[in-house]
């Protein structure tokens, strides 16, 4: 009889597995995509609205200096800070990628939201196509064989390809080339005004121009109105920046300081210490000015600087002078819905969480918003008939592609995000 073996098993054996796996813990960490900070975000908007004194050379071509340095001087309080004010509040109360359209959506309805992208959107289409071919005008100064042929077609499509390639890479990367492009297109502005002061005579700057010529005030009143405008386009970039609330009003402000310094500042300097005929007053006359107040390297390098900026306008999207007119009329067409929402959603929603309020009451909000729609409205009556036409005709195909969009969505053939932010009650 054999004898039996009985095995003996502790209840900790018996619970135990042959392998053992030990738990792992994974650490999960979320990348979030780097937004805007304040001074990538104040050049972005000083780019939107200005790039540099290129441009303003105009105002004193129709006008003579004096009335140049009082539209400049002037001007931004009329329009400059009240489209800021109206942007830092709006955009702090809907920090979403969409500005300008959801305030007009919020406020009118869809429609007129619509609307409000079709003219906006349009202006910016027609202002940022010119932008590759004044690059190259600007560079044919410096390399001749730029001016025509091959080898400026293919500047432009080289240029055009490769600045939409640097918007493709993000607006942190766009940002901080602002900041570049905007340090050096500036410098040599401001070392020009240092070397004219001991050659600036203030007489000069009560000039009214020579006498004989006749007041351009059509030409005048458009190169105010395009050298100060688009402050509104950068509400579109909400929802990519850093703390919007707190980082919007201040990068706005702060950009009206630089933008109005750049401006006034080489004006004053140039007509206070150079006298030349007026008709010599075109877009680009300041680098020809350097070179009488202080040699041909700093005419050289500001037009090395006129360059930067005109890609640093392409990036943020400005106007040319080119398409100065129908891009105006549109751009008025934009503002005055602006205007009305504004003021409609303070009366429609005044209990809405608003970071940045104006500190005014509706009525002063109503006069605030009165005085710039009067100076859009002349922008719009002195147009040719030919711009009537063209924008005429582009609203109606705006219209038409709500209408489309509208009913395709009915048949849900598309679907569109409502987007994240509409504006809380208080």
């Amino acid at each position: 009889m054999a004898a039996a073996t009985t095995t003996t098993t502790s209840p900790i054996s018996q619970n135990m597995p042959e392998e053992v796996e030990l738990p792992i813990t994974t650490k999960i960490t979320t990348i979030k995509p780097k937004k805007l900070t304040l001074i990538p975000l104040i050049f972005l908007i000083y780019f939107e609205v200005a790039g540099g004194p290129f441009g303003e050379e105009p105002a004193v071509l129709a006008a003579g200096p004096l009335f140049a340095i009082l539209g400049f001087l002037i001007f931004p309080f009329i329009w400059s800070i009240p489209e800021a004010l109206i942007t830092a509040e709006l955009s702090t109360a809907f920090p979403g990628n969409g500005g300008f359209v959801i305030w007009a959506d919020r406020a009118f309805g869809p429609f007129w939201g619509s609307l409000m992208g079709t003219w906006k959107f349009l202006s910016g289409v027609i202002n940022t196509a010119a932008f590759p071919a004044l690059c190259i005008d600007y560079l044919k100064k410096i390399f001749p064989i730029f001016s025509s042929g091959l080898p400026r077609y293919l500047a432009l499509l080289t240029s055009t390809l490769f600045l939409s390639f640097l918007n493709y890479t993000g607006l942190t990367i766009v940002g901080y080339t602002a900041v570049g492009l905007g340090v050096v297109s500036l410098l040599p502005f401001i070392l020009m005004s240092f070397i004219a002061i001991p050659k600036i005579h203030p007489h000069r700057w009560i000039s009214l121009g020579q006498k004989g010529v006749k007041k351009d005030w059509n030409l005048f009143f458009n190169t105010l109105f395009w050298n100060l405008n688009f402050w509104d386009n950068v509400s579109t970039l909400a929802g990519e920046v850093d703390r919007p609330q707190k980082t919007f009003p201040v990068a706005l402000f702060s950009a009206v300081i630089l933008t109005c310094l750049a401006y006034i500042i080489p004006l004053l300097a140039v007509t206070g210490s150079v006298t030349v005929d007026q008709s010599e007053w075109e877009a680009g006359f300041f680098a020809d000015a350097a070179q009488m107040i202080s040699g041909k390297w700093l005419k050289f390098w500001i037009e090395v600087g006129a360059v930067l900026s005109a890609i640093g306008l392409f990036e943020a999207q400005l106007s040319s002078s080119v398409y100065q007119l129908l891009a105006n009329f549109l751009y008025s067409l934009g503002m005055l819905l602006e205007f009305a929402s504004f003021v409609w959603l303070r009366r429609k929603l005044p209990a809405m969480k608003r970071p940045y309020r104006v500190p005014m009451r509706l009525p002063g909000l109503v006069i605030m918003c009165l005085i710039p729609s009067g100076f859009l409205v002349f922008i719009m009556a002195i147009a040719t008939k030919i711009v009537y036409l063209v924008s005429g005709l582009m609203t109606l195909a705006g219209i038409g592609w709500y209408f489309l969009i509208k009913f395709c969505k009915s048949n849900k053939w598309v679907e569109f995000s409502n987007g994240e932010c509409h504006g809380e009650e208080e």
